[in-house]
């Protein structure tokens, strides 16, 4: 097994914890996955609001990003943010924070990062879209391109991931758009633009799994759900729980009521908030705002979840409620990957990575 080369760093085990949010991935989950050799990553949703009451302290996302970084690579290794471009209000302020911090990889979804390289220079940090076709890379690069930059490397997240999902109701279930079917031609557009690492995610749980992928060509894996059921996973114990419990019919795929960023979204069906959303129980709230977008007059005040309670679901308030911000004001929302069923004990970081290394 090669060792994962982006820019001018070299990791030695070629796994990605993906940057859960809101709250799972914090410092503690990314030190952990870094000081094992991997990369871990932290997740910047609603990171503000985390670390102010962690600290008693108020702080903005720019200052909370630069404190949860500079935490996580406090005993070396190599740590990354996920910065989902969703989150418009606060995006700018997070790549600023993360980069100034020192960070070794921002990694950007949940719609396309086009403009990230103009944000801020990035020094060492690397930056990495994730994508789900070889034409939304394709359309990535050519921007940047524009811009004077090169993805460092790229995440091809398939269908079978939890959070959001980059793909049509019709297609989360067509095998045409299995990992390993979508993975050749991103593959070959990477290589077009200059030969960048691919890192593959969604589904991905066993060494077996891990091997299978690199075998084909990947160079490195990320992976949520098995960090999740982790000691030093952020989550709150209720959250773990109902990983650890849950079977593979809980596992079902948010429409209608559904994230208010527009994207499927993959949850287990007995979170309260979404069994309250479904059965009409919930009022219209939005009274965090980190996935609002701009109205007419270029103000950041327009969120579905503010009026409309049957087809969307507060995820800023649910997911918050999941990682313990304010459960007791919020009913919790869990997000968790196909194979979150497999699950059954909670592990350390150190024993999930030798388990996942076991026969690389």
């Amino acid at each position: 097994m090669k060792p994962l080369k982006i820019k001018n760093k070299l990791i030695s085990i070629p796994i990605i914890q993906g940057g859960m949010g809101v709250g799972v991935s914090l410092y503690p989950l990314a030190r952990a996955v870094a000081k094992e050799g991997g990369i871990g990553v932290i997740s910047s949703a609603c990171i503000d609001r985390l670390v102010s009451k962690r600290t008693g302290k108020r702080v903005s996302t720019y200052e909370a990003v630069y404190s949860e970084v500079s935490e996580a690579k406090a005993e070396g290794g190599c740590v990354g943010i996920n910065i989902m471009v969703a989150l418009m209000r606060d995006y700018k302020d997070s790549v600023r924070g993360a980069i100034d911090a020192g960070v070794d990889c921002i990694i950007s979804g949940a719609g396309l990062p086009l403009n990230l390289p103009s944000i801020m220079k990035p020094g060492e940090t690397a930056l990495i879209p994730i994508v789900s076709s070889a034409r939304a890379l394709d359309i990535i690069c050519k921007k940047w391109e524009r811009l004077g930059y090169r993805p460092d490397a790229v995440v091809l997240e398939g269908p079978l991931a939890g959070g959001h999902l980059g793909f049509a109701i019709d297609q989360i279930d067509n095998d045409a758009y299995k990992l390993e079917n979508l993975f050749p031609p991103v593959k070959d557009m990477a290589m077009k633009h200059g030969d960048f690492p691919v890192i593959v995610a969604g589904g991905v749980y066993t060494n077996r799994d891990i091997e299978k992928m690199i075998d084909m060509g990947a160079d490195a894996v990320q992976m949520g759900t098995r960090f999740l059921a982790t000691q030093e996973s952020s989550a709150d114990e209720l959250y773990k729980q109902a990983v650890i419990n849950c079977t593979e019919e809980d596992i079902v795929v948010a429409i209608k009521p559904g994230s208010p960023c527009g994207l499927p979204f993959r949850v287990l069906r007995h979170s309260p908030m979404f069994v309250s959303a479904q059965k009409g129980l919930r009022k219209p709230k939005c009274d965090k705002g980190y996935v609002l977008t701009k109205d007419s007059e270029g103000k950041y005040s327009v969120c579905p979840a503010k009026r409309d309670n049957q087809n969307y679901f507060c995820i800023c308030n649910g997911l918050l409620s999941s990682a313990g911000y304010n459960p007791l004001e919020e009913e919790p929302l869990y997000t968790v990957g196909t194979n979150a069923y497999r699950i059954d004990k909670i592990l350390s970081v150190r024993e999930l990575m030798q388990e996942l290394c076991s026969s690389i």
